[in-house]
């Protein structure tokens, strides 16, 4: 699994090159952008990203000063916005209790423990958690979305009942835990699920068709 997982990441490599994902200023911007993203495309939350900044609230300090209705109508362009107003300040909130609003202080926090932590927040699950993690700390933790469990479940690689987990241990346990490597992997099956494994697939011109085949041999199909 190990090589097969590593012949795929080779082929998306060769046929998109580095993605240089997740765009951001700062590791904040990030994680806002993590939780902004949330049931809307990236172009809507760049939108809600560019009137923070205008503002000058794009900042752990910022938001939490911010009232929510005021913070609700500056990510509009981001839809559910005034849930995912809650969910900030719920984030933001979290931030100051346990780091006293430092980043560098969160990121010190060992990985397994910040994950748990972070899933104790309003609104943020493991993706949302894991992107934190990966893009804005640069922890070790590959993200699993729809995109992802999509393109694997279509070449074989796991079975439609496959958990979060068990697709995010597929990767973690077959190959080496280095963050660039997560980052890059990610953004690259995301591109693929975006340009060609659609919900309709444009299955001629992807370029993990001979993956596939072998990929059912390996788990015996």
């Amino acid at each position: 699994m190990h090589r097969l997982l590593l012949t795929l990441y080779r082929k998306l490599y060769q046929v998109y090159g580095p993605r240089h994902w997740w765009p951001g200023e700062t590791p904040f911007e990030v994680m806002v952008g993590a939780i902004l993203t949330q049931n809307t495309s990236w172009r809507n939350v760049e939108k809600a990203i560019e009137r923070l900044k205008e503002k000058g609230v794009l900042n752990p300090f910022g938001i939490h000063h911010l009232k929510k209705s005021k913070l609700s109508s500056l990510i509009k362009s981001s839809g559910y916005f005034r849930i995912k107003a809650n969910r900030l300040k719920s984030f933001v909130d979290f931030l100051f209790e346990e780091y006293d609003g430092n980043i560098k202080t969160m990121g010190k926090e060992r990985t397994e423990t910040l994950r748990e932590k972070l899933l104790g927040v309003n609104g943020i699950g493991p993706e949302t958690a894991d992107s934190i993690l990966l893009y804005g700390l640069r922890k070790p933790i590959f993200v699993v979305d729809a995109y992802t469990k999509r393109i694997l479940l279509r070449h074989g690689f796991i079975s439609e009942k496959a958990s979060y987990l068990e697709i995010q241990k597929l990767f973690m346990d077959h190959l080496p835990l280095d963050e660039k490597l997560f980052n890059e992997y990610h953004a690259l099956l995301v591109n693929l699920g975006k340009t060609v494994c659609k919900k309709i697939p444009r299955c001629e011109t992807c370029p993990l068709k001979e993956v596939r085949r072998k990929a059912l041999v390996v788990r015996g199909m």
